[in-house]
């Protein structure tokens, strides 16, 4: 009996041994850096970066386009160029990422409101009227109070997009009579958009 015990127990070691000796995983082929090799042309292993390729964090820090600033100071102008379909755009990712808490007409009357969370501002107070068009680029991008940062979820293009939709309804909230009605808006309440 002890002997079946004392085989068994050098078998299974040496299988776990024999099991354990295995390093092809370990001592697979490879280059060091920058080394040579004949494999490529150019006789070299690492290979060179793509042609206008932009290690993560090296962006244009001071770029308008992805900033909304140009010198520590809010844009007041768009850097790419807004047409009617980059407003259409616009006003559809609006009405999935804004509307919720700032309301379709961008008053400050979302869903949420109704939810009992404080209103955000609505974007006809004076002062956001006042504010260049960067300012609400970068609050989009890096949050501001109780709103977090939409970098990750809206492209930057759209990002303008949604910007150059709050100012079209800025402006529709603020259009003379004649402006309103020629447009088939009725005047004395809510431009055309809906409610919320």
């Amino acid at each position: 009996m002890f002997r079946h015990k004392a085989a068994f127990f050098t078998v299974l070691a040496g299988t776990l041994c024999a099991t354990a000796c295995r390093q092809d995983m370990h001592n697979q082929p490879r280059y060091k850096p920058f080394a040579a090799t004949s494999f490529f042309d150019d006789g070299r292993s690492a290979r060179p970066t793509i042609e206008d390729t932009v290690a993560r964090g090296q962006l244009e820090i001071d770029d308008p386009h992805f900033t909304g600033k140009q010198n520590g100071q809010h844009v007041n102008y768009f850097p790419i160029q807004i047409t009617q379909g980059d407003v259409e755009r616009g006003q559809e990712r609006f009405d999935i990422y804004c509307s919720p808490c700032h309301g379709r007409l961008g008053d400050g009357h979302g869903m949420i409101v109704g939810r009992g969370l404080q209103p955000p501002p609505s974007y006809l107070e004076q002062r956001l009227v006042d504010a260049p068009v960067g300012y609400f680029f970068d609050v989009i991008t890096n949050g501001y109070g109780a709103m977090y940062s939409y970098a990750s979820r809206v492209p930057v293009d759209d990002r303008w997009r949604i910007v150059a939709y709050i100012r079209a309804l800025q402006l529709s909230q603020n259009a003379p009579r004649q402006v309103a009605q020629a447009a088939g808006i009725a005047t004395g309440g809510a431009a055309a958009g809906g409610n919320n």
